[in-house]
Order: C-alpha cells, then sequence, then structure tokens
C-alpha cells in the first residue's frame, strides 16, 4: 500500500487522467482558473450566500497551500484527504464557497449535479468499482469541520452500517 501511494504520487505529476475521450485534465501548476476567475467566483458566492470567510479549502482552491489533487475543471476540484478513513478517501469541493449543503441554492442544481458525477468518475479511477460511500457532512449535528460545500469518497474496504 505505501509502495503504491508512493507510486501513485509520482505518476499523478507526470500523467494526464482521462475520464472520457472529449476531457483531459493535467496536472500543470496553473489553475484552470485565473485569480480574476477565482476574484469573480467569490464575489457571486458573496452575493448569494453572503461572505464567509476564507477556509483551508480556498487555499486548496487557489494554490497556496498544496494539495494532492486528482481532479480539477473550471467548476470543482477533488483531492485526497490528508486524514483518511479509508483506503481510498478524496474529496470534491465546488470552487464558488458554498458554506454548507443546506446553504445550497435551487438554482445550484447543475452544480450540485455536476459534483456528483466528478465524484462517480473519479471513483472509477481510483479502481472503486466493488462500491463506495458518498458523504455531506452538514451542520455542527451533521459534524461538518470545514464550512466549504464538500463531498467525501469513501472505498476500497467493507463500510459499516449505521454509520455515525
Amino acid at each position: 500500500m505505501y509502495f503504491r501511494s508512493i507510486f501513485r504520487a509520482q505518476l499523478v505529476g507526470t500523467r494526464a487522467c482521462l475520464f472520457n475521450p472529449l476531457q483531459r485534465v493535467y496536472r500543470a501548476e496553473r489553475s484552470l482558473c485565473t485569480k480574476s476567475d477565482e476574484v469573480k467566483l467569490a464575489e457571486e458566492a458573496s452575493k448569494k450566500y453572503g461572505s464567509p470567510g476564507p477556509t483551508i479549502f480556498s487555499k486548496v482552491i487557489d494554490k497556496s497551500i498544496p494539495a494532492d489533487i486528482i481532479y480539477e475543471d473550471d467548476k470543482c476540484l477533488a483531492f485526497r484527504d490528508i486524514s483518511p478513513q479509508a483506503p481510498v478517501h478524496f474529496l470534491v469541493i465546488p470552487r464558488v464557497p458554498i458554506p454548507r449543503i443546506s446553504a445550497a441554492k435551487d438554482d445550484d442544481v447543475e452544480l450540485l449535479g455536476h459534483l456528483l458525477v466528478v465524484a462517480k468518475n473519479v471513483a472509477k479511477q481510483e479502481s472503486l468499482s466493488k462500491g463506495y460511500r458518498v458523504v455531506i457532512n452538514d451542520g455542527k449535528h451533521g459534524s461538518q469541520s470545514v464550512y466549504h460545500l464538500h463531498i467525501h469518497v469513501l472505498g476500497g474496504r467493507q463500510m459499516q452500517w449505521p454509520p455515525g
């Protein structure tokens, strides 16, 4: 497992991830969105959701802190959790800083659907063919620790029920 993690980390920076023939994602130092795009997204989110403070995920998005990013596009990115709870554990986050799922607006339907499709595609890329768990924590009682909407995808082992 340790060798696999090192090998995967070395490969991620050198090869393209291919989800479908029309879309290639390269691990580049430059973000797919420019700083001005990020500012525009933040302004739109501020109008829609108020002004949530910056989170650790904001810093992952603007690349001011490192993360093992395994997918990104103009709407979201996926990266490995720094404290994995399963052999495979990654997060999918929107670039727009929606603080929590209960704060999402009805017109976010396209973005929310996109996040789930990305979660499915990255799970396939991660060879989670036997199944996986998708989790969204919301608020204090949901044990949400970072107030930037994020989807946990956990797999690589048998999950237990009930989960809490």
